[in-house]
């Protein structure tokens, strides 16, 4: 366990430094804004590009793993939707954004950072296909539940052509297809180019780490909702446990790829649930306490994973 919070102890201190900095400083949320573009823009497109261009092309065809991560994902969605129309009595634009809280992981942030440095270069593939994919079913799924409950009054056609462009234009999603291209076509970029590729993809970690301790202490705790208890059980407990459980299903992955997804799954919050309710004026304040708690609930859950991993308890395969 000792080698397992020395690993975390660095990840976690970029977070804890930019949470401080923010709060000695106290600079506006305004002045986050070109750090976040740094981030989406470059340091994380040419992290992808990097990791994805150099990997086997038949590695990043794996519709079985995309479809098994995605279909895990948003079982858990559903469950934390269904108790909250059901048995919470939440109105359906409220459900939308809890099940976002318990089933959107800060997978663009911190898991390509912490997946490498768990598990090594092995972990970037399936790291980057997680990250392009949910990203893209989540820029779907969110506009297109708020146009079912009314939220977002524009006509049909221009609600789908904003959510086709959102997808199609997201910097993660370019970087992996032109990784992708090279990879299938053994292309490899010139060295000064690569060599601003690699400086740029070793920025992406301890930037966004940071860009995340400012975030989080930019939004205190306002308002605790009542449904936080079980929401952070279905993000840092059962979102890990489905996915899992769905992959060893389907079976026939590669051990790192399986514990990848699984990492990343257990991840907390992204903050972009935050944007989601501020999009839309809904539930607020208790999106960004909810991020918050789940993300120190995190500090003591993610080692507890990592330690099953290392030392062999969570077997590789559940169904060998």
């Amino acid at each position: 366990m000792a080698d397992i919070i020395a690993l975390l102890l660095p990840f976690f201190g970029l977070i804890f430094i930019g949470y401080l900095a923010a709060k000695v400083t106290k600079q506006p949320a305004e002045a986050l804004g070109w750090m976040n573009t740094f981030i989406i823009y470059a340091a994380l497109p040419a992290l992808f590009f990097k990791l994805v261009s150099r990997t086997p092309v038949e590695q990043l065809t794996r519709a079985d793993f995309i479809f098994g991560e995605i279909a895990a994902t948003y079982l858990v969605f559903l469950l934390l939707f269904l108790i909250g129309f059901f048995i919470r009595r939440n109105s359906f634009e409220d459900c939308t954004i809890q099940a976002f809280a318990g089933s959107y992981g800060n997978i663009g942030y911190m898991g390509p950072g912490l997946a490498l440095l768990a598990f090594g270069e092995a972990a970037a593939v399936p790291v980057a296909l997680i990250v392009c994919f949910e990203n893209g079913a989540h820029f779907v799924v969110a506009p297109a539940m708020m146009a079912v409950a009314g939220e977002d009054r524009r006509p049909v056609v221009q609600v789908v052509l904003e959510i086709a462009r959102k997808v199609i234009l997201h910097p993660f999603i370019i970087s992996t297809a032109f990784g992708f291209c090279f990879a299938a076509f053994g292309f490899r970029p010139h060295d000064s180019v690569q060599r601003l590729i690699d400086y740029l993809a070793q920025a992406a970690a301890p930037c966004a780490l940071f860009a995340m301790g400012v975030t989080l202490a930019l939004r205190p705790i306002k308002r605790v909702p009542l449904e936080i208890g079980y929401i952070a059980v279905a993000k840092l407990i059962l979102l890990p446990i489905t996915t899992y459980t769905v992959l060893s299903l389907i079976g026939n992955f590669e051990p790192v790829w399986i514990y990848s997804a699984t990492l990343l799954s257990a991840l907390p919050t992204a903050t972009n649930v935050f944007v989601i309710s501020q999009q839309y004026g809904i539930w607020q304040e208790r999106a960004s306490a909810s991020i918050l708690i789940i993300t120190v609930a995190s500090v003591l859950t993610l080692p507890v994973l990592l330690y099953l991993i290392h030392s062999g308890a969570l077997p590789p395969d559940l169904v060998p």
